[in-house]
């Protein structure tokens, strides 16, 4: 089953980049990392592939905010506080919180569309988006590719050991959710 799954990513790997980069990210960042470390992907298309791909959903959520803002309001109600933030923080920090919402927990979707429902000029979202996507892609996977031979020996051993390997990897993401849960919770006044 591992065989075939490893041969599915080698021969689709940079659609799979793509459309991953769209929705998520971080994870196919590394394992195209993990991969040009190998020689299974090109170092170099893997970073454009991905930062096309990333730039392509945040562009997908400033439409949504652009041309939907009655859905948004609607579909969105829980996230107000999120929307009201981000348009703070366009306010106070301009372009630069273009540049970095990706690394900003919680917010990643928030921002574009709340950007787009503005009257903030979209080519100049796209630009600063687009020098945000590679510069993401570029970092992660650079990152991965240099130490790859260490998380290769990681995946080796959480297959071998995967009887600990699960649990210990669900006890750090559980922790990792209540920390964020807890931090980003509505604070009483």
């Amino acid at each position: 089953m591992s065989d075939l799954l490893v041969h599915f990513l080698k021969e689709y790997s940079y659609p799979i980049l793509f459309v991953w980069s769209i929705m998520e990210g971080e994870t196919g960042l590394v394992m195209a990392g993990v991969l040009s470390h190998t020689g299974d992907m090109n170092l170099w298309l893997s970073i454009l592939v991905a930062g096309l791909g990333g730039f392509t959903g945040d562009l997908i959520y400033f439409m949504i905010g652009r041309l939907n803002r009655g859905y948004v309001y609607r579909k969105f109600k829980n996230q107000r506080r999120k929307f009201a933030l981000a348009h703070l923080l366009l306010k106070k920090y301009g372009w630069p919180i273009i540049f970095i919402q990706r690394y900003l927990y919680g917010m990643r979707t928030v921002i574009p569309i709340a950007i787009g429902m503005t009257r903030y000029p979209a080519s100049k979202f796209m630009l600063i988006n687009l020098l945000s996507a590679l510069v993401w892609a570029a970092m992660t996977i650079l990152l991965a590719w240099y130490f790859g031979k260490q998380i290769l020996s990681v995946l080796h051993l959480a297959r071998d050991y995967w009887y600990i390997a699960l649990p210990l990897g669900g006890l750090i993401a559980g922790g990792i959710l209540y920390y964020f849960h807890k931090a980003t919770q509505k604070t009483p006044r």
